[in-house]
């Protein structure tokens, strides 16, 4: 076990938001100024690592046939104590994330974690994977976050950053601008990632996942490369 290939992994290889594409409904909802992002990226990470580690730790004991349950009533437990915690500590920002947080036990981060790698694998990678995870959708959300607050307020964790007159551009804070500056940071990453693999000499991942398909004939990605 490499702690720092499996936090890489969840950060930068598998970002659950930028490259796997799930937990995008907080995402979007949340992630109109900076703050939200690192409070909302925060309490999803601290309830998958306790999470990950609760079904790695009960995996021999848990029957296959009722595990999702069982995994639900673990991470809603995680969520309650991390939502009463912010609720006790930082009122405005549970004011702000509002229900968010206690969807979570909802979050498809979470509960893919929780059967993909949590439920085969010990506790201490498990560990690590929350970590990494964690962090990459605690990243994704407080880049998005700090980019629209900006353009659309002028200020990022409230501190004002451009000049009298600045006219800001509403539409970024709305939700059509949630979509496009996700849009916008999904394509650059991707971009990033298949340049990196190009220079080690390594197949992109994009391309090894189009090869994996199967259908580029009904697509016409074979014609592209010929």
């Amino acid at each position: 076990m490499n702690p720092f290939k499996i936090i890489k992994n969840g950060i930068i290889d598998e970002s659950p938001t930028l490259v796997q594409c799930i937990g995008l409904c907080p995402t979007l909802a949340v992630s109109t100024n900076a703050t939200n992002g690192v409070g909302m990226g925060l309490a999803a990470a601290a309830v998958l690592i306790g999470s990950n580690m609760a079904v790695s730790a009960l995996r021999k004991f848990v029957p296959n046939e009722i595990r999702i349950p069982i995994f639900i009533v673990l991470i809603a437990g995680f969520v309650t104590v991390v939502q009463l915690l912010i609720s006790g500590f930082a009122p405005e920002l549970d004011k702000s994330l509002g229900i968010f947080i206690p969807l979570i036990v909802v979050n498809c981060i979470i509960l893919a974690r929780a059967e993909a790698f949590a439920f085969k694998n010990g506790v201490i990678a498990s560990f690590f994977d929350g970590i990494g995870m964690g962090l990459g959708f605690t990243f994704a959300l407080t880049l998005i976050g700090a980019v629209r607050e900006f353009l659309g307020n002028g200020t990022i964790f409230d501190i004002v950053l451009t000049p009298m007159g600045y006219q800001p551009a509403l539409l970024v804070i709305l939700a059509p601008g949630g979509f496009i500056t996700l849009g916008i940071f999904m394509a650059i990453f991707r971009f990033l990632r298949n340049r990196a693999a190009e220079k080690k000499g390594a197949v992109p991942p994009d391309d090894a996942l189009c090869s994996a398909c199967g259908a580029c004939a009904a697509c016409g990605k074979a014609e592209e490369k010929a």
